[in-house]
């Protein structure tokens, strides 16, 4: 046999072993569809920090092997803590018919729900989903949605003792919070009974808009010793540097949630990791994509919590940082 005839008999062995793995090849792109996540953050576009949480999401969700433009869309909306937006933007994302929703927020998720009650729904932030209607249990979620919880309502203990450690001859503390937001009934109980054993009159301040918080804030600096406790929710977070500016102005004590605050300035916070919690979501969506059902999701509990103090903030207001806190801190800002 010629070696002219061997290479033909190599060609016409590799044509056909290459043919026969074509049609394999297609169904394997057909498998691999292109799936659709629809997001609904209750920030404004513009804010660096939902942008951040939202790049985590993304890193939770390529370790999943899921990659954007690859085998998965993501759909991402803004709605700035306004209630018909969010309806607005929650409705065309439902008519995209996404295989998941995210919805970043209590408003987020109230909006989602009244959209659909099909389409799987992942929270994220949410304190209190029982209360609102969510879901039915942590354990079981029940219906469409599951996700992953901000706080339990303990922590509202942490927000003040750290604030009376910080302020020793403080007497009392605004509760600065939205109830169309979060829910005061789930910090309350918490909140009064850490502020009698601390010997702290506890203010409770509804705010919903900008003037409140202006309002607010000004009331309680006009008693001496007075400090601000601020919960999570979506008006406070999208005001931050309007309350971090007003604490500053009035010279008060404040113990936030988030890293974000105490780097626009604030002076302290506690609080759930909130990158974690987005690489957390990431892995709800993961599981849903490749077929659970979010009734057989519990939803989940804050597992990561961390400290941030700004020392340059103490020092404008006359506070010395106690050594135990200064310890306790995960960052501290010079």
């Amino acid at each position: 046999m010629t070696s002219k005839s061997i290479q033909r008999r190599d060609f016409i062995t590799l044509l056909g072993t290459s043919a026969a793995a074509w049609p394999r090849a297609a169904r394997a792109q057909q498998r691999e569809r292109m799936r659709r996540i629809g997001v609904l953050m209750a920030y404004a576009e513009d804010d660096p920090e939902a942008r951040r949480r939202f790049t985590a999401f993304l890193q939770g969700l390529k370790r999943f092997g899921w990659i954007e433009q690859r085998n998965v869309r993501l759909d991402l909306r803004f709605t700035r803590d306004n209630t018909d937006q969010a309806r607005a933007f929650a409705r065309e994302l439902v008519a995209l018919q996404p295989d998941v929703i995210v919805a970043w927020s209590r408003l987020a998720t109230a909006a989602a729900k009244q959209q659909t009650r099909t389409i799987p729904i992942v929270f994220l932030g949410v304190s209190d989903p029982i209360s609102f209607g969510f879901i039915d249990s942590l354990a079981r979620p029940g219906g469409n949605i599951t996700g992953l919880l901000l706080y339990e309502p303990s922590v509202v203990g942490k927000w003040l003792s750290m604030l009376k450690e910080i302020a020793p001859d403080l007497k009392h503390a605004a509760l600065v919070i939205n109830p169309a937001a979060t829910t005061y009934a789930h910090y309350l109980p918490a909140a009064r009974a850490m502020a009698e054993a601390l010997a702290i009159e506890l203010v409770p301040s509804p705010v919903e808009s900008a003037p409140d918080i202006e309002r607010a804030v000004a009331a309680i600096a006009s008693v001496p010793n007075s400090g601000l406790v601020l919960p999570p929710d979506s008006t406070t977070t999208l005001h931050r540097d309007l309350i971090v500016g007003l604490a500053s102005r009035y010279r008060l004590p404040a113990v936030y949630t988030s890293r974000a605050q105490v780097a626009a300035g604030g002076l302290m916070s506690y609080g759930t990791d909130l990158y974690d919690q987005a690489r957390q979501g990431a892995a709800y969506v993961d599981r849903i994509l490749r077929g659970d059902k979010p009734a057989d999701l519990p939803a989940q509990a804050p597992v990561k919590y961390e400290t941030v103090l700004n020392l340059k903030t103490a020092k404008a207001l006359g506070l010395t940082v106690p050594p135990g806190l200064l310890v306790a801190a995960d960052e501290v800002l010079e």
